[in-house]
């Protein structure tokens, strides 16, 4: 998904100590409504980045949606768009999303099966919900590359996690080991991801890992993490240190989230609307990229890529592809 924002920020993401003691209690990171586009405008529920925390493990963007009556907002319309530096994890709980790529890639992201893009050294891709799709829900996450593989080469990668019960609880592991299962999807961090989903009034009680950090993001009903409670669209960090993390879902209702950790990332990153950098004058030079691209392939062909391209050939099903915004007017002054 792209970063809908019209002039959006630099930001710089740096692993955040100012939770990283082992005693420091969980906290609730809250949400702004981005609105996505459409005729009417799909809200999303964007809970990162934010001022106090930029970063959870490799985790630098969560956005959150639905449940969206499409007949109302027009639903996911995401035309081409391209990113650097990252993999995009999509998770869908109910509707679908026709995906198309420059590697060649046409696929359906369904709810309960992963799809993840790797960006690295550059992609473009578009989202569109399906006719069939009358109610869209779900999570657009990204995960920040590491130094040593943010340009890796481009590509796409599907996997349907099998649901088993714990405690009671459904749970899905689509990334990483947790809850004695194991996703086979390879990443380039050390991570975590799971859907899981409470009866009313239940609790779940599941082994981490110490050295991780960890965001459970409430997807419906509320969800509370020690003395924290977190609604939808909002994440429960839970700071290194714990072995044991509890989640108890509300008495009114059953409670589905996702748990989503990892390692402190332990990098500065530059994040500005879909391209992840090192710097200022190289996120400026990923614009000019796509801006030059873009402009070559409306004056001829679409289907037609130039040589040395950095986001590839684009698909003839495209008729139209996302211009960058604007670049802010000062430059990024680094910190960290």
């Amino acid at each position: 998904m792209s970063n809908p924002d019209r002039h959006p920020t630099e930001v710089v993401c740096a692993e955040d100590t100012s939770q990283g003691s082992a005693a420091a209690p969980p906290v609730v990171l809250p949400y702004r409504e981005v609105p996505l586009g459409g005729p009417r405008a799909m809200p999303v529920r964007r809970s990162l980045p934010q001022r106090e925390r930029s970063l959870i493990g490799a985790w630098c963007f969560v956005d959150h949606y639905g449940p969206d009556d499409v007949s109302q907002t027009g639903g996911m319309v995401v035309p081409g768009h391209p990113h650097t530096g990252l993999q995009t994890v999509s998770w869908l709980f109910s509707g679908e999303v026709e995906h198309r790529d420059t590697t060649g890639v046409h696929a359906v992201v369904r709810p309960g099966e992963l799809n993840i893009m790797t960006a690295g050294s550059g992609i473009a891709h578009s989202e569109y919900s399906t006719p069939g799709t009358t109610v869209l829900h779900g999570a657009q996450l990204w995960v920040a590359l590491p130094e040593a593989d943010r340009f890796t080469a481009p590509g796409f990668e599907h996997y349907a996690p099998p649901v088993s019960e714990v405690d009671g609880a459904r749970v899905l592991v689509f990334l990483g080991s947790l809850f004695g299962q194991s996703s086979p999807v390879r990443m380039f961090s050390d991570l975590v991801g799971a859907e899981v989903t409470l009866a009313a009034g239940t609790s779940l009680t599941f082994e981490v890992d110490p050295a991780h950090e960890h965001g459970l993001l409430c997807d419906t009903g509320l969800i509370t993490v020690g003395d924290v409670t977190a609604k939808p669209g909002e994440i429960a960090f839970h700071a290194t240190g714990p072995e044991r993390i509890t989640v108890e879902a509300g008495l009114d209702e059953p409670a589905r989230l996702l748990v989503l950790g990892g390692a402190p990332f332990g990098e500065q990153i530059v994040m500005w609307w879909n391209f992840i950098g090192r710097s200022h004058d190289e996120v400026v030079g990923f614009r000019e990229d796509w801006q030059r691209e873009r402009a070559s392939r409306e004056q001829g062909s679409y289907a037609v890529a130039e040589p040395g391209s950095r986001f590839g050939t684009f698909p003839e099903a495209w008729d139209h592809t996302l211009p960058a915004p604007g670049l802010p007017n000062l430059r990024l002054r680094s910190r960290g």
